[in-house]
């Protein structure tokens, strides 16, 4: 066998100028959960959060889009996600069974203080997902991020780049 040589010469590349370092990244992808809002009375209680998106990437139909989901629609993209993608899916932040019980001191899982920490998990979970390019062309991730209503009656498939 012929030994192999390493190649040790460098790349040259163009030299960077303030625009480049300074100008608009040429892909980003921002995802924020914020707002928490809790909404309905006895057991139809629950919290929404608003998923805020913006990005210059080619595959997303809007750049800028605006939607509230609550926990059980960011359970239900995980499960389409695991169902359907060759992507490994984090977890989600846990359900919090214990919180829920009555009698408890606290609000339980309306408790502000629960709220924040499930809203860090929540969009740790979806910067992780949505950063990954198989992904990304996900239809359940596009309709989570970008429409108003989740149709969970939705037939997947793949996005295909415009």
């Amino acid at each position: 066998m012929a030994d192999a040589i390493a190649d040790t010469r460098r790349l040259y590349t163009k030299p960077q100028n303030l625009n480049d370092a300074y100008g608009p990244p040429s892909n980003f992808l921002e995802i924020d959960v914020s707002n928490p809002e809790t909404v309905g009375v006895g057991r139809g209680r629950y919290t929404t959060y608003e998923v805020r998106l913006k990005t210059n990437l080619p595959i997303f139909k809007l750049k800028e889009s605006s939607v509230r989901r609550r926990y059980s629609d960011f359970e239900w993209l995980r499960a389409e996600l695991e169902r359907e993608s060759k992507v490994v899916v984090p977890p989600l932040p846990g359900k919090a069974l214990f919180r829920q019980l009555p009698f408890r001191g606290d609000d339980g899982i309306f408790d502000d203080s629960f709220i924040e920490e499930r809203r860090q998990g929540l969009e740790q979970f979806l910067n992780k997902v949505a950063g990954h390019p198989l992904a990304q062309n996900e239809r359940c991730l596009h309709m989570f991020l970008q429409d108003e209503f989740v149709d969970k009656n939705y037939t997947p498939s793949k996005i295909r780049q415009a």
